[in-house]
């Protein structure tokens, strides 16, 4: 019993940072119809901005109030590089779509580049705090703590992307214009502030993923954006373009049957279960879990 507790909880930590990572792209492909291959890159700069600021900011480090400001350094920083992607390579490549596609993907190629050439290509020991190492005793399993941080953080967000969808004046305007984009510009709407802010919150959501995900593996790598960017496409797919509920769904679906089948079956069949599972939903529902079906 405490074995299927720990998959189980185990299995929800990767699930909520397959959901960081996954949230920021619903959004901006829901209002903004951008493949955003390049999201993986926002990631891995949240990761590498809290590693530097944990040994080199004033104030910040790898225990108690430090690392938070260590965190929210790197969090601002992987919003920061979302929106100036948005201004200058993205807005220009609007109704664009290979453009698009070709420029991330070469932004994202790039990213990693860069990373590795200032960095090197060899991971780096993340500054995780002490308690972070440690495990809780839930129900007799004992649980590391770093995925215990991931699913709170994941609560947390989702918890705080629906509130500002609901009750302000922007989120407002992301849900209609998720909905209809052209109403939203026929009613004299800017939906360019909208794509922007939707492209700095998807920024901050992968940052963060990059920085607690630092945490959880111990370690960060220039191409730890692009492995976690594979499973939140699916997940993005899995849960319905533009929902942020079906990700959250989706997220703990990908992430509870990664775990229990490459525990019980053999390492990498979880993968493979996964790719399956995204080839069901698509024949079955190929609006996803919490889509809508498209009326022509």
């Amino acid at each position: 019993m405490s074995t299927v507790i720990l998959l189980a909880l185990t299995g929800l930590g990767l699930a909520a940072l397959y959901f960081l990572v996954a949230s920021g792209l619903s959004l901006v492909f829901g209002l903004a119809d951008v493949l955003n291959f390049a999201h993986g890159l926002f990631l891995g700069v949240g990761a590498y901005a809290t590693w530097w600021a944990a040994d080199n900011l004033p104030g910040a480090g790898s225990t108690g109030f430090g690392f938070v400001v260590a965190v929210a350094f790197g969090v601002l920083a992987g919003a920061l590089v979302a929106v100036l992607v948005e201004l200058v390579l993205i807005r220009p490549l609007y109704s664009r779509t290979i453009e698009q596609v070709l420029v991330t993907v070469g932004l994202s190629l790039a990213g990693v580049a860069l990373l590795q050439a200032t960095w090197g290509a060899d991971p780096r020991p993340f500054p995780r705090p002490a308690w972070s190492r440690e495990v809780t005793s839930i129900l007799g399993a004992n649980v590391p703590n770093a995925g215990l941080l991931l699913i709170i953080a994941a609560v947390l967000v989702l918890g705080g992307l629906l509130a500002f969808l609901r009750f302000t004046r922007y989120g407002l305007i992301i849900r209609a214009g998720v909905e209809n984009r052209e109403m939203v510009t026929a009613l004299g709407i800017d939906v360019r502030k909208a794509f922007t802010l939707v492209f700095a919150i998807g920024g901050a959501a992968a940052a963060l993923a990059g920085a607690l995900g630092g945490v959880y593996f111990g370690t960060v790598s220039p191409g730890q954006g692009g492995s976690l960017l594979i499973f939140a496409f699916i997940v993005v797919v899995i849960g319905g373009m533009g929902s942020v509920v079906g990700s959250a769904y989706a997220a703990v679906a990908v992430g509870l049957l990664q775990q229990f089948v490459n525990y019980y079956g053999t390492s990498g069949l979880g993968d493979l279960c996964v790719v399956g599972l995204l080839a069901v939903v698509l024949l079955l529902r190929p609006q996803g879990l919490a889509g809508k079906v498209a009326h022509a």
